[in-house]
């Protein structure tokens, strides 16, 4: 089966997203756990396999669609501290949130309805679960203060 070019040119530009996202995760996820903060770099590693998860299905389609998956990520914005990896994970999901948004009313112009199916719960995902989780990390942050913040998440 042939996709529309478009559709296969905005479904690797995600892919490319999700890829950073991964691997962005990847890395915070194992400073937090160097710098002993297991409780939170669990929760991090658990982002880094639901973003692996979007890009296998993006990958999927892609090669059913007669595409070819392009494999490089986008350039990582490594944290240097916890309020900074947060802002910066953050910031991703805000921008892959969009970028679902705009492939998903390309999938409907193109009438790819199945596409945009296979997005939404990526989308719900991304929204839902990991920017409004950061987000609430960093309004803890805020109200308690970053000490005591640290604190919570040591095991």
């Amino acid at each position: 089966m042939h996709g529309s070019p478009a559709v296969l040119v905005a479904l690797n530009a995600l892919l490319v997203d999700e890829l950073a996202a991964r691997d962005q995760y990847f890395i915070h996820s194992r400073m937090l756990a160097e710098w002993g903060f297991e409780k939170i770099a669990a929760r991090i590693a658990h982002e880094m396999e639901d973003e692996t998860g979007h890009a296998d299905a993006l990958i999927r389609r892609i090669l059913m669609l007669g595409g070819h998956p392009d494999m490089k990520p986008s350039t990582l914005t490594i944290g240097h501290d916890l309020p900074e990896i947060l802002a910066n994970d953050l910031a991703v999901e805000i921008s892959v949130t969009a970028h679902l948004r705009e492939v998903m009313a390309l999938c409907e112009r193109e009438r790819d309805f199945v596409t945009r199916d296979i997005l939404l719960p990526m989308l719900i995902d991304t929204e839902e679960d990991h920017a409004h989780w950061l987000s609430q990390q960093l309004n803890l942050i805020r109200l308690m203060g970053l000490p005591n913040y640290l604190q919570s998440q040591l095991v």
